[in-house]
């Protein structure tokens, strides 16, 4: 069985072995030019080295998230191609005729068929893992952001779990609606659709966040990303906490703890008028920061800290196993009870 299982999978094996040579080469050369600019930099700065870490964090960081967003799809690239096609190629073909009346049981076939296909995806998924955190290292270390959604799903051993998971996904939609074109294709919807959905729905609430009030004075509104949002409530966007991932914010709250009125916020930042930012003042801002400044305002935050990345990554990477084996055992069921 496990020869057979090889002699069906040695082409895959191959393609995926050649890309991941390419892969690990340009990876390696990647890492290696990070190296060298990150001592260039730390080499050229005198005394206080932050702008300069900010300006070699600058240099790569639009790479590595494009790197990023193309490795997060190799799982789900190795689900559509390795696991869609495992049973609804056969089912299709109707060979499954002739395969499921050997000596060999159908449930055993099956799950012979996952294992071979699940640990050569998560062998691929887990060599580059390493090859990308191992390039990115210098740069994720002044970037700070390794709970940032996307630089997690590419790092460390997330995306193992991940390649497992995908295989096993594929080869259970092919055996559910048996048709390899129609597998393939929504095996990758499913996939993307959970990745997107497990980091802001799933992800934040892995572990009880710590909860903390923040005065939002002129200079720490200065600091955020955005003001208001599309429901004109008085919301703010991009704050941040030394050492840890802000997973939720509350309104602008006055003294006594309620949200800031609307009008008074507008008033604040509405353009040209009495605090027209773009007029008046200094900072992103400017005189709006101070407006809402002067009303002694705080928020709410949420946030995980840093120390907490390899616990979230263990535990998500358990999710995504649990998963693996409920759907395995879904399709030994089906295969079993449902398919002639």
């Amino acid at each position: 069985m496990i020869w057979m299982s090889w002699r069906q999978f040695r082409a895959q094996a191959l393609v995926a072995a050649a890309g991941l040579v390419v892969i690990a080469a340009g990876l390696v050369v990647l890492g290696m030019d990070i190296r060298d600019t990150y001592d260039s930099y730390l080499a050229r700065c005198q005394g206080d080295c932050a702008d300069a870490m900010r300006q070699f964090t600058n240099e790569y960081r639009n790479l590595l998230l494009f790197l990023d967003a193309g490795f997060i799809l190799v799982p789900g690239l190795l689900g559509m191609f390795w696991g869609a096609p495992l049973v609804a190629r056969e089912l299709e073909s109707g060979t499954h005729r002739l395969v499921w009346n050997q000596s060999v049981p159908r449930r055993r076939w099956l799950v012979v068929k996952l294992l071979f296909a699940g640990l050569a995806a998560m062998a691929a998924a887990g060599v580059v893992s390493l090859l990308l955190t191992w390039a990115a290292g210098p740069a994720d270390q002044m970037a700070n952001d390794r709970f940032e959604a996307i630089v997690f799903s590419a790092r460390h051993v997330a995306p193992v779990a991940y390649a497992a998971f995908a295989v096993v996904l594929g080869a259970v939609i092919g055996l559910l609606i048996r048709r390899t074109l129609p597998a393939m294709a929504l095996t990758l919807l499913v996939f993307i659709a959970i990745q997107v959905a497990v980091p802001n729905l799933v992800r934040p609430y892995l572990m009880p966040p710590i909860t903390i009030s923040t005065p939002m004075t002129s200079e720490a509104i200065n600091e955020l990303r955005n003001l208001g949002g599309l429901t004109d409530r008085p919301t703010i966007g991009g704050l941040t906490i030394p050492d840890a991932w802000v997973t939720d914010t509350s309104e602008l709250l006055t003294a006594d703890g309620r949200p800031l009125d609307v009008a008074q916020f507008n008033k604040c930042i509405e353009p040209g008028g009495s605090h027209d930012s773009r007029r008046e003042g200094g900072g992103t801002f400017g005189a709006a920061a101070q407006c809402l400044g002067d009303l002694d305002l705080h928020v709410t935050a949420s946030y995980q800290p840093n120390h907490r990345y390899w616990p979230f990554q263990w535990l998500e990477s358990a999710i995504y196993l649990t998963l693996s084996a409920l759907l395995a055992v879904l399709g030994r069921w089906r295969i079993q009870r449902r398919i002639t």
